[in-house]
């Protein structure tokens, strides 16, 4: 076992373990993300480290949409470990039953049946298997831009080539159609069978890019003309993200299933959920061990699900205020800081900023981690990062940040000016 050397502060011995048994990259892109600081402790929007200092999290991949440690998601996980805090597998588990039912309840219950998953990629996975088993096909159509994980499945639908470095193939056969094309589906659909179209309603990765509603509502009818599935990756965008408890069940899409994770366990617990109808979840229920994992549908996990979308509720309105007044204050950085800030775009608590730039972009991120707003990059869309303000945001730490952010602007550019 490696001891960290006696005279080491906590930070340096943190950035040593990772070095040797993680990455040197990982270790340099976090002690330059926290100026030598870790991550020590969390609480509504704000995190503090090992420093003292506190930053506002408005990154986290969309993770903390509750904030940090709510206390509502707190409690429920903290009873469900003093009573049962893993499953038997064998014995039938009445926290992932209730989770599946409350869960199915709130997405408007017209797609009644639940598969949980640990992670977005899981939901994707075993959607995209569903699929392919009940269609009796193979071939997926995925949208240029999109983004759905990393594991070999969901990596062949993810568009960008960024992620597939050094792999030769994709488990999946996927061919990925224009966004902004109406008639892509149904062009692809008429060159042979298709088990399932697969979009993100808002493409986070690809920098907060909602897609057009009317093209959307044209590939869902298409495909379900030809016999294919359609599945809406919601996983980031969904839960009240983009102001909608789904946006594609919102916009009246006609989909088979919703994937939802990030914030499904509260920030506290990892948790991601196909939510589905009874065609394509059929494999499933001739066969429950068709698909199994062993951490699926974890009690405390699934403990975590009833609070947390009884949190997100709750703060709902609040999100609509927030997103109003953050809409607003991008405007008016837009209209100051054209030089530097190009655009900006998304929907609800879920934007991205474009920037002239890769090095413009580069500078803001820095500037922002610098002064305490901590946000997320888009790793295959250099120019853009992104934006998650938790619903827990408070008026005066969303004027904060906005006040940091032009603040960062006006450093960008003044240095691209300098290079």
């Amino acid at each position: 076992m490696t001891v960290p050397p006696q005279a080491a502060t906590p930070s340096t011995a943190v950035f040593d373990q990772l070095r040797r048994h993680q990455s040197p990259k990982l270790a340099l892109t976090g002690k330059f993300a926290g100026k030598g600081a870790v991550e020590s402790t969390a609480s509504g929007s704000r995190v503090t480290l090992s420093d003292g200092r506190s930053v506002l999290d408005f990154g986290s991949y969309a993770v903390a949409l509750l904030g940090h440690r709510h206390p509502g998601v707190v409690a429920a996980v903290q009873r469900q470990l003093e009573v049962m805090p893993t499953s038997t597998r064998s014995l039938a588990n009445p926290v992932s039953a209730e989770a599946s039912a409350v869960l199915a309840d709130y997405l408007g219950g017209t797609l009644p049946k639940v598969y949980f998953g640990l992670n977005g990629a899981d939901a994707v996975e075993v959607s995209v298997k569903l699929a392919r088993l009940a269609s009796g096909r193979d071939r997926v159509l995925a949208v240029r831009g999109g983004y759905h994980g990393k594991t070999l499945g969901a990596l062949a639908l993810t568009h960008s080539p960024l992620f597939r470095v050094g792999l030769r193939g994709a488990t999946v056969d996927v061919v990925h159609i224009d966004p902004d094309d109406p008639d892509a589906v149904r062009r692809e659909c008429a060159q042979g069978p298709v088990a399932a179209l697969v979009f993100e309603p808002v493409q986070g990765e690809n920098g907060a890019v909602p897609l057009s509603v009317d093209v959307l509502r044209r590939w869902t009818t298409d495909a379900h003309a030809h016999g294919a599935f359609v599945i809406a990756d919601e996983i980031q965008c969904g839960l009240r993200r983009c102001g909608e408890r789904s946006v594609a069940l919102a916009e009246r899409l006609p989909v088979d299933a919703v994937l939802v994770g990030k914030p499904l366990g509260g920030g506290i617990v990892p948790l991601s959920a196909v939510v589905c109808s009874d065609l394509l979840y059929a494999p499933l229920a001739a066969d429950p061990f068709l698909h199994s994992a062993t951490f699926g549908g974890h009690p405390l996990s699934c403990a975590a699900l009833p609070a947390a979308l009884a949190a997100v509720e709750e703060l709902a309105d609040h999100g609509r205020m927030l997103t109003e007044r953050l809409t607003a204050g991008l405007r008016t950085l837009h209209e100051r800081h054209g030089q530097v800030m190009s655009g900006f775009r998304g929907r609800g608590l879920l934007w991205g900023i474009d920037f002239t730039a890769p090095q413009a972009a580069g500078e803001v991120v820095v500037g922002l981690a610098n002064a305490g707003l901590l946000v997320s990059p888009c790793l295959s869309r250099p120019t853009t990062v992104r934006l998650l303000p938790p619903l827990t945001t408070t008026e005066a730490e969303l004027d904060q940040a906005l006040d940091i952010l032009d603040t960062a602007l006006d450093g960008a550019a003044r240095a691209l000016t300098i290079g």
